[in-house]
């Protein structure tokens, strides 16, 4: 039961033992973080103040680059300070909270994810329905489902961790809390949640990933039937959707299909889930798109 919890702190192994090699991190991660933060608020700062980028496609990219946001900022600033210290520790509570929230925005992203490929697909294969099957209401109950689905998901996987005992060995090999580095822990056999935990994840992910891969086809498929100049303007949109599809789903499919042999090939992985992708989203997104382009000259232009 949770009653035979004596272990109240944990201490993190982080990504690499050296400190060289951690003041190198420390200096190479700071800026991808800074980056994420200010790159995500500002496609969310155009698009809340531009007029001309209230179609659902950009009301869809402003939630996700404030999960984005989110999501970076449950593991990456403890990341990079913990780099600064010789001893790096998480209670277990504050482990138990970062991995809440950790998987409650992974996963609200990958709804939203799956929210805009529809959106695409209603714009490009149903365009004379467009304006009414994507209005204002389903945008609003897309979004909170995204919210809510991630929610029910995370809950699920804590009360799952909750139950377990921590009584003797207390170092997580990993530089933030996840749930299998912390199952490791556990004085008691966690198999069973340990499938438990990785279908709920898996499950979820494949459901999502087919969805997307399948939408993805229908929609180019029907690309045939428009003029060169809108095929490629269609095209250019999902291009960027594709990309960002392959950044999320690349680095998790690794992470979650392998057994877990080595963790040092795990952390770099999540490294790039972690710091590298929620980067990458907003500069994929905004080179990708003249109206964006345009809508930030106009918001920069105002400033001057």
């Amino acid at each position: 039961t949770a009653g035979t919890n004596n272990v109240t702190e944990l201490i993190l192994t982080g990504l690499f033992q050296d400190p060289e090699v951690q003041r190198v991190c420390f200096v190479v991660f700071l800026p991808m973080y800074l980056a994420t933060v200010v790159g995500n608020g500002f496609i969310v700062l155009t698009v809340s103040v531009s007029k001309s980028l209230h179609s659902p496609m950009y009301f869809f990219l402003c939630y996700l680059s404030l999960v984005e946001i989110s999501y970076s900022s449950t593991v990456v600033p403890k990341f990079i300070t913990d780099l600064m210290t010789k001893i790096k520790t998480i209670s277990l509570k504050g482990c138990l909270a970062q991995i809440f929230f950790f998987h409650f925005l992974g996963v609200t992203e990958t709804v939203l994810l799956v929210v805009m490929a529809y959106d695409r697909y209603v714009a490009i294969c149903k365009p004379l329905h467009y304006v009414n099957i994507m209005n204002r209401q389903l945008c609003h109950v897309l979004v909170a489902g995204s919210w809510l689905g991630g929610f029910l998901h995370s809950i699920i996987q804590i009360l799952i961790t909750i139950q377990l005992p921590f009584c003797g060995p207390n170092v997580i090999d990993h530089y933030f809390c996840d749930l299998q580095p912390l199952f490791k822990l556990a004085c008691t056999d966690t198999y069973v949640e340990g499938v438990t935990v990785l279908a709920n994840r898996g499950l979820l992910s494949l459901c999502s990933f087919l969805i997307l891969v399948s939408s993805y086809i229908v929609i180019l498929v029907n690309l045939r039937n428009y003029s060169a100049e809108g095929r490629l303007k269609a095209f250019s949109t999902c291009a960027s959707h594709i990309t960002v599809l392959i950044l999320f789903f690349g680095p998790a499919t690794f992470l979650y299909m392998h057994p877990s042999s080595t963790f040092t090939a795990d952390k770099l992985v999540a490294v790039f889930y972690t710091v590298i992708t929620p980067m990458l989203n907003p500069i994929i997104y905004t080179l990708r798109n003249a109206e964006v382009k345009f809508a930030m000259r106009r918001l920069w232009g105002k400033k001057k």
